[in-house]
């Protein structure tokens, strides 16, 4: 008993300090948002002169304005490609469906940084100008897959006779997907849109290569200032974004409940 009780602190404290390690950094960067100092490493008391910077900086808001509408058309062609691609690859056998899977799952693994290089030296080739629309196609690249997988373990567990019950009801095939499978695939497909938004918004590298200073993103203009040196708006905007992701993960866990 005694070395049981002894295993158990053990794993306690390894858990607490696990957890102090991911969050107190957070935690720290978040209280340093109000403070005074400029310097960001004394402490000199509490304003909210960041956040009001932050809010009148107009480089940023249209940064993050990019951000969104760039996440957006990402997301949505993301979703309507990834749910394709997994039904297409479920539904039908055909000669190359396998190095068709392995082909839409390669910018899930390869380095951001070769395909950033790569859809640059594309964009080039086809005398696209950088800008909205090969930002868009980068993001959208990298994205669909993450979608792709999703449907794909949703179709996994699927009744197959779901389908078949609402095409001997008279359904068309396309009518028995949307109305039918459509619904079925939701979760997935919410899940799926919801990588698809965070990796697009968060994305640095590939957008690096590939978008033009009118279309600069969020975190294309906070790498520019981080790179010039300490700069105390970027903990007001980290804090913004943290308390944004808490608020939103509750809500989703309320929903999820009221659901239940």
């Amino acid at each position: 008993m005694g070395g049981i009780r002894t295993l158990d602190r053990v794993l306690r404290g390894w858990t607490l300090a696990v957890f102090v390690f991911l969050y107190l950094p957070i935690l720290v960067l978040v209280v340093y948002s109000f403070n005074a100092s400029r310097l960001n490493i004394v402490w000199q008391g509490v304003t909210l002169e960041w956040y009001e910077r932050l809010l009148h900086n107009a480089p940023l808001l249209r940064a993050a304005k990019n951000s969104v509408i760039i996440a957006a058309f990402s997301v949505v062609l993301s979703v309507v490609l990834g749910t394709a691609g997994a039904w297409l690859l479920h539904r039908y056998r055909f000669h190359g469906a396998r190095t068709l899977q392995t082909l839409a799952a390669v910018p899930m693994v390869i380095p951001e940084v070769l395909m950033g290089i790569s859809l640059l030296i594309f964009f080039t080739m086809a005398g696209m100008q950088l800008g909205f629309i090969t930002v868009i196609i980068g993001h959208v690249t990298f994205c669909f897959p993450f979608v792709l997988v999703a449907v794909q373990a949703r179709l996994r567990g699927l009744d197959p006779a779901i389908e078949e019950a609402a095409l001997d009801l008279g359904a068309t095939p396309l009518k028995a997907f949307w109305l039918v499978i459509v619904p079925c695939l939701r979760p997935a497909i919410v899940a799926g849109a919801l990588m698809a938004f965070t990796l697009s918004m968060d994305e640095l590298i590939v957008t690096f290569f590939t978008t033009s200073a009118a279309s600069a993103t969020l975190p294309i203009r906070v790498f520019g200032m981080a790179k010039v040196g300490l700069n105390p708006m970027l903990n007001a905007l980290s804090a913004l974004f943290i308390i944004a992701t808490v608020a939103v993960v509750f809500f989703s866990d309320y929903v999820r409940k009221l659901h239940r």
